[in-house]
């Protein structure tokens, strides 16, 4: 397996990881920024809720068309589409800033359409990834994914704010920046990311149906599917509770934001060590390890109501986070037949991302209900029983290290 410095000599990854690490974190920034910009215009919290929820939205709504689009399409024409119109939406913002113009309407139709961008970009991405990577390097390269995602998270809040600080609409400006600076980079890839030949289709309806029943048909599939929503519904209620608790406990917010700056960084340390382990550890149970990390964490969290432990407990669950995405990420991107990559895992992503909003309204019922300790037991109680599902999968546990799957895709 190559280690991050042999695949930066890979120039077509190079420039579409680097394109959209700028653009990620442009993004984050806006994604801070819009809570903030529409309780400014409104005085309304639920308002500003709703600048990010309309995001987060308009991604999950697009994903399963643009798998099929990623499928049909040529892949580097509908990232660029995509990044071009980030490009638009968001100088479209800077524009009614400065002539004072600035409205709720237009921050939320922005924040839809820029979801549905990211929705659209995704696929295309995954499927252009495994065009230009081979396969014995694609657990690294997901590693280094995973390290963007984790960057742009530590970076880009506390940036967001100091830019808001001088403007409302410099957010805006500098994400607009960031798509043009990814847009350019798209250009710049050489390798052919036409969509591979297929017969014809013209039935949206058909076209999905082939990706959810790849899943289907597939138990390793069909348990990760279904554990990546759960597990991601229960860690983040998990969290979610813990951080309510401070606020509730009177947990100043710059220690409470602090936890998200230590998590960032120990995601960060896990991404650069992820090859290394992945390399070292079969993916099966990789996997498995992943899912039960967060459990041991429950306890002194429930006892603790502490910044300082619940940094400690989210730092040492995310530290293996990356390197088990990049690991069992890589095999199903490997084994999945070109033809239907972007229609796999934009359903794959759409149902992972299903469950997600659900997370805060579970916390908070627990919260209110059973009292900070207790509910942070049984969201631990739940991490674990999803962490039985790819335990108990002979599917996951049978996916052996990348050094015999590799050998084995290579064959096929």
């Amino acid at each position: 397996m190559t280690s991050h410095g042999d695949l930066l000599r890979n120039h077509d990854f190079t420039v579409l990881w680097v394109g959209q690490t700028v653009s990620e974190l442009g993004s984050r920034i806006s994604t801070f920024v819009f809570p903030l910009v529409t309780f400014a215009l409104t005085g309304s919290a639920l308002a500003a809720a709703a600048a990010e929820a309309v995001y987060l939205l308009g991604m999950a709504g697009a994903l399963l068309p643009a798998g099929v689009l990623a499928d049909r399409v040529h892949r580097r024409r509908l990232m660029r589409v995509a990044s071009g119109s980030g490009v638009l939406l968001y100088a479209s913002l800077v524009v009614a800033g400065l002539a004072g113009a600035l409205t709720v309407p237009h921050l939320l139709v922005v924040a839809l359409l820029t979801g549905v961008a990211a929705g659209v970009f995704a696929p295309a991405e995954i499927s252009a990834v495994r065009a230009v990577v081979a396969t014995d390097d694609l657990p690294t390269a997901l590693s280094q994914n995973q390290a963007r995602q984790h960057v742009a998270s530590l970076v880009g809040a506390p940036l967001g704010g100091v830019l808001y600080a001088v403007a409302r609409w410099l957010p805006f400006a500098v994400d607009a920046v960031t798509f043009a600076v990814s847009w350019a980079l798209l250009g710049r890839i050489r390798t052919d990311l036409s969509a591979p030949p297929a017969p014809a289709r013209t039935n949206l309806r058909r076209d999905l149906a082939e990706g959810i029943g790849y899943i289907a048909r597939h138990p390793l599939f069909r348990v990760l599917t279904a554990w990546s929503a759960l597990t991601n519904l229960a860690v983040n209620a998990l969290f979610f509770a813990a951080v309510l608790r401070m606020i509730e406990g009177g947990v100043p917010a710059f220690q409470i934001g602090l936890v998200e700056t230590a998590a960032g960084v120990c995601g960060i340390l896990g991404a650069l060590a992820a090859p290394r382990i992945i390399d070292r550890l079969p993916t099966g149970w990789l996997t498995i390890a992943v899912a039960w990390s967060f459990l041991p964490l429950v306890v002194p969290m429930a006892l603790w109501n502490s910044p300082a432990v619940v940094a400690a407990a989210l730092s040492v669950g995310l530290f293996l986070n990356p390197a088990g995405n990049a690991g069992i990420g890589s095999y199903r991107i490997a084994v999945t037949p070109v033809e239907l990559q972007g229609r796999v895992q934009s359903t794959s992503q759409f149902v992972s991302m299903s469950a997600m909003p659900l997370a805060p309204f579970l916390a908070g019922a627990l919260l209110a209900g059973l009292g900070g300790a207790t509910a942070i037991v049984v969201l631990g109680l739940v991490c674990g029983a999803t962490a039985l599902i790819p335990t108990l999968s002979r599917s996951v546990r049978s996916v052996p290290r990348p050094a015999a799957w590799q050998r084995y895709v290579a064959a096929a």
